[in-house]
C-alpha cells in the first residue's frame, strides 16, 4: 500500500517544529504494525523562495518507509507512507491531521506490490487514484 497525504491549512508552528515531525515518525510505525529499522532523520531546508523553507523527515521501516515534508509559511504538508503490507490508512491519516492541526487533508491510496502478497487490501475509505 502507498498512502499519499496532501495537508492544507496546518498550524505553522507545528509544521515548523522538527520535534513534531520526529515524534510522528518515531511513533506511527509501531502504531500501524510496522517495524522501524533505523532512526528517523529530520532536517530543516531552505527553498529557492524564502517562503518555501520547511522541515523534511523520513524513517526506514522493514516494510519500506514514511516521509513528511512541511511548508510552514504556506500551511502545507506532504506525506508518503509506503508499505509492502496492509495498514490502517484511516488511523494514519488521523495521526497526521492531529499532529499538524490540518484543517483539510486529502488522501490517495494506491495498491502496490499486490502480485506479491495475498494479504494486501486497502483499508481506507478514501478515493484512490485510478
Amino acid at each position: 500500500m502507498h498512502l499519499i497525504i496532501d495537508g492544507y491549512e496546518g498550524d505553522p508552528h507545528r509544521l515548523a517544529d522538527q520535534e513534531v515531525v520526529r515524534a510522528l515518525l518515531d511513533t506511527v510505525p509501531q502504531e500501524i504494525g510496522m517495524t522501524t529499522i533505523a532512526p528517523s532523520y529530520v532536517c530543516r531546508y531552505e527553498g529557492s523562495k524564502p517562503e518555501d523553507w520547511g522541515i523534511s523527515g523520513f524513517v526506514l521501516i522493514a516494510e519500506s518507509h514514511l516521509s513528511v515534508h512541511t511548508f510552514p509559511e504556506r500551511g502545507l504538508l506532504w506525506a508518503d507512507i509506503f508499505s509492502c503490507k496492509s495498514f490502517d490508512a484511516d488511523r494514519l491519516m488521523q495521526a497526521v491531521q492531529e499532529a499538524f492541526s490540518l484543517r483539510e487533508a486529502r488522501a490517495t491510496l494506491l495498491g502496490r506490490g499486490l502480485e506479491y502478497s495475498e494479504e494486501l487490501a486497502p483499508t481506507a475509505g478514501r478515493a484512490a487514484s485510478p
